[in-house]
């Protein structure tokens, strides 16, 4: 891995509390014959000397995806927010890749060219913009914003959009229902969805 490329930390969201998916853990949901955490697992490993995988139950099977696990700071899953929050704290590197645990289809042909989008401007979040509308959970952050996440929470705000939207943010553009970026958060679309 190139030394630039070390500046990177990746952080994976999987601490949600499944209701879409009868309260299972959808990181660990199997698609195509693994779990759809060792999906993007496979895609981010080599962007990384700093994978850190936000959950709240199951550690003893996440450990062997990520260097770091990091529960959010309260109970009863409060949201992406809170993972953001306890992410952005425990990453190393100045630059944050931010991706849901339930989007398989993520793959080289749009971390490199969004990736080296953000590097442009590392100061800046690199949100992905897909048919016009910003996806917050398909971020690169700079760790800096941690704080902003951090008095954001303090002060009852619990949407990761309006906090980073709430400054200057640059878009990767993708189009309108991008293979790439499905999520697959219900049981109907983990069993339809085939990538790209």
């Amino acid at each position: 891995m190139p030394a630039d490329e070390l500046s990177l930390s990746v952080l994976l969201l999987a601490g949600g509390q499944g209701r879409r998916v009868g309260g299972q853990d959808k990181g660990l949901l199997s698609w195509h014959g693994k779990p759809l955490i060792a999906h993007l697992f496979r895609q981010v490993r080599g962007l990384t000397d700093d994978l850190i995988i936000s959950c709240n139950r199951n550690t003893e099977l996440y450990r062997q995806w990520g260097d770091h696990l990091v529960p959010d700071r309260e109970p009863d899953y409060p949201g992406p927010m809170a993972g953001l929050c306890a992410g952005l704290a425990l990453a190393r590197h100045p630059l944050v890749l931010v991706l849901p645990c339930d989007a398989p289809g993520i793959d080289s042909s749009l971390l490199a060219p969004w990736l080296a989008l953000a590097r442009q401007a590392p100061g800046l979040p690199t949100l992905i913009r897909q048919g016009g509308q910003w996806e917050p959970l398909f971020a690169v952050l700079p760790k800096a914003l941690g704080e902003a996440f951090e008095k954001a929470w303090l002060a009852g705000e619990r949407s990761p959009k309006r906090v980073i939207l709430s400054g200057e943010v640059q878009a990767y553009d993708c189009p309108a229902h991008d293979p790439r970026l499905a999520n697959l958060n219900t049981l109907a679309l983990l069993d339809s969805y085939q990538g790209n």
